[in-house]
This record gives C-alpha cells, sequence and structure tokens, in this order.
C-alpha cells in the first residue's frame, strides 16, 4: 500500500505522527504532505521521522530533486488520506484550486481519494462546508464522518477527527480484495412514511446512513449493489442501483421485485410497524382529540425470509432495552443469518448519529461486538462476517 497522507492546519495535526505509525502497522508505505499551516501544529521532522521519508511542504518540491514532486507521487501513490481536512481545504478541493503542496497534489491524484473532516461544529454544520462536502462525494471522494465529542474550543458535537486506529483500520479495508465480486446484493435503508392526510404522515427517527454505508462498502467490494431506500438527506453513492420509495407498502414491493435477483439482502430500513387503516384526501382540521385507526404494516423482512430460493439475509435490531436478548429473538423468529443490533437509546450511536457500535448474532448463536466507528467502518466489519459465513455454506 503506497498513502500519501495529507495534513492541513487544524488542531488534529497532531495526531498524524501517530496517524503515520498505524499506517505503517497495517503494512503501508506513507509520505507526508503537510500544509504551510499544519508546520505550526505538528514537526516535519517527527512526520519524517516516523514515514522514513521527508516530507513535502513547499509547493515547488526539493530543487535538488529531479522531477515534479506531486506528479511523480501521483505515479507512485495508491491512496491520498487529508486527515485533518480543515473547511478551507475542503472548499479547495471542491472548486479545484491549487495553491499549495497539497491542494495542488490532490488534483493529480487519480486513485482513492479520503478526507476526514475536522472543525468546529458550526462550521461543520455550514451550509457551504456541506455543500462542498456533497460535491466531493459526488465526484467518488469517501468522506469519514467526524466524531462527536468534547471539541479542542470546549463546545460539544460533531467534527473531531477519528482516532489514529480508525483511519488505519479503514485504510487496511480499502485494499482488501473484491470478495463480494459478482455477488448480487439488496441493501434497504432509511425510514418509511405513512400518511395520516396530505401534511401528515407516521415515521421515525432512521436516518438512512447506515444503510447507506453498508451500499457504498459493498459497491466498493466488487457487489452489483441495489439500493432501496426511504426519504433520506443523502448524497446516494455512486455505482449503485438506487430505488426511491416512501412507504411500507411501496418498499415491500419493490423488495420482493428485485428479490429473485438477489443472492444477499441487508435490511437496514427502518419500515414503521404500523399505517393508518386510511389517509385522509384533505387535510385533517385541528380539534381537541384525534382518533387515528392503524393497521400492521407488511413484514419485509419475515416474506423475504419465507421465499424461495432464500437469499442469505443481514437483519438489523434498533433496541431501547435488552438489546441482545430481543435481537436473537428477531433472528430466530425472522429467518434471517445475521442479525446487527445496535441500542438506539444511546444518543451518541443512536438515530441519525455519524458513529455507530453493533453487536453482530449469528444462527449458530455466536456473536461479534464491533466497538464504536463511523459508520462506513462498521459497514465493512459487518461485509466481513458476511463474507465468512458465505464462505461456510458455498
Amino acid at each position: 500500500m503506497h498513502i500519501v497522507l495529507g495534513v492541513t492546519g487544524g488542531i488534529a495535526a497532531y495526531k498524524a505522527p501517530d496517524v503515520v505509525r498505524r499506517l505503517r502497522d497495517v503494512g503501508a508505505d506513507v509520505r507526508v504532505i503537510l500544509t504551510p499551516n499544519a508546520a505550526r501544529f505538528v514537526s516535519p521532522l517527527s512526520l519524517a521521522a516516523v514515514s522514513d521519508h521527508g516530507v513535502i511542504i513547499e509547493q515547488w518540491g526539493d530543487s535538488g530533486h529531479g522531477g515534479v514532486d506531486h506528479i511523480e507521487l501521483a505515479r507512485w501513490a495508491d491512496l491520498l488520506l487529508i486527515a485533518p481536512a480543515t473547511a478551507n481545504m475542503i472548499a479547495k478541493l471542491a472548486v479545484g484550486l491549487a495553491d499549495d503542496a497539497l491542494s495542488t497534489y490532490a488534483i493529480a491524484h487519480r486513485g482513492t481519494i479520503v478526507v476526514a473532516p475536522a472543525m468546529n461544529t458550526s462550521m461543520l454544520q455550514h451550509p457551504t462546508v456541506q455543500l462542498n462536502l456533497a460535491t466531493l462525494r459526488e465526484r467518488g471522494v469517501i468522506v469519514l464522518d467526524p466524531d462527536s465529542g468534547i471539541l479542542a474550543c470546549g463546545d460539544e458535537g460533531s467534527g473531531r477527527m477519528p482516532d489514529p486506529p480508525v483511519l488505519a483500520d479503514f485504510v487496511r479495508q480499502q485494499f482488501a480484495t473484491r470478495d463480494l465480486e459478482g455477488r448480487a446484493i439488496l441493501v434497504t435503508a432509511g425510514p418509511t412514511r405513512e400518511p395520516i392526510d396530505p401534511v401528515r404522515y407516521i415515521s421515525n427517527r432512521s436516518s438512512g446512513k447506515m444503510g447507506y454505508a453498508i451500499a457504498e462498502a459493498a459497491r466498493r467490494r466488487g457487489a452489483k449493489v441495489t439500493l432501496i431506500s426511504g426519504p433520506t438527506a443523502i448524497t446516494p453513492p455512486g455505482g449503485v442501483a438506487l430505488i426511491r420509495v416512501t412507504t411500507a407498502a411501496k418498499m415491500h414491493k419493490a423488495v420482493m421485485d428485485a428479490l429473485p435477483s438477489q443472492q444477499i439482502v441487508i435490511k437496514a430500513a427502518a419500515v414503521s410497524d404500523f399505517t393508518p387503516v386510511v389517509a385522509a384526501d384533505h387535510k385533517i382540521k385541528k380539534s381537541d382529540e384525534m382518533m387515528l385507526a392503524l393497521r400492521k404494516a407488511p413484514d419485509i423482512l419475515a416474506d423475504i425470509g419465507a421465499s424461495s430460493p432464500r437469499p442469505f439475509i443481514v437483519a438489523f435490531a434498533a433496541e431501547t432495552d435488552d438489546v441482545e436478548s430481543n435481537a436473537r429473538e428477531k433472528l430466530v423468529r425472522k429467518n434471517a443469518d445475521l442479525i446487527v443490533a445496535n441500542d438506539v437509546a444511546d444518543a451518541s450511536i443512536g438515530f441519525d448519529s455519524d458513529q455507530n457500535a453493533v453487536t453482530v448474532i449469528a444462527r449458530d448463536g455466536s456473536s461479534t461486538k464491533i466497538e464504536r466507528a463511523p459508520k462506513i467502518v462498521i459497514a465493512n466489519r459487518i461485509l466481513d462476517l458476511v463474507v465468512e459465513r458465505l464462505a461456510t455454506v458455498t
């Protein structure tokens, strides 16, 4: 693995030597480009020592060395990791500005690009920053969702760079074999909305982030991915067949129509359990009370489990109490092969979080705990378990 680590001028730059060390621990050869501002936070000498290479800071490279540094590096590198990535560098990447060594190199780089934003929560949430991140995602750049917690400024919220071991593990995953090549995988994601009248509906807090991460990870591992998604605000990953739905009934139909051609189904969507018996065709006027009759929504997972031929099924269980025992019961009842249990009572990893921590339970009763990490990392670890299980049945 040939990795270029780009370090920009955020406080998290002090972690850069540890990032280099962790990358080398997983077998990477690492070369570092520092922005001038990053050099205020971390010593180029320390990065040179841990990488065993000189560190590039100046845009014009070393006059005593033949060739142009950024072009030579682009020929050599497999992956560019920018960690931390400041709002300024994200903006440069989005518009193609090349006014320092790192932004110039990024334009020349033709391999995978991974960006780890790190900044104050208010900056991260600014519409311009979010638009720039969406632009990068649309171009195929992998954007790692930042951690939440106490930030350097004392605020609490999203904006922390993932820890160096997490970054190194994610980079390692990018070089895994395309172990899902030729597999057809159906992923469901997001919530459903069950209409009460033209302006109201029953839904839940699912953001769809976990399902979208799984779809992206599966596609990168060679799978042919169909993503059936309820309403979300997420930019869909490139290279997947996207089917948008709204209600549980529409998701049920889309899933069952697609099912015959699928070998694996990963049902990460949070489908409504109940739907109104009748949806009014006009807005119901406000009154002191309103009686709402509900009926059960279609049980998509049960119908997948009863299908023949039956695909390999990964279910999800979002629980608030007795998480593992409830998940085990659902695994058996729904005839799934694996079930991913997560505690949505924990706000730091629950609905709409960029992080997750799960326990994956198999039909044989074994379980695997996956510690808290960005959802794209969790997605790849879930797929690792799917690959392992498929190897025992095929």
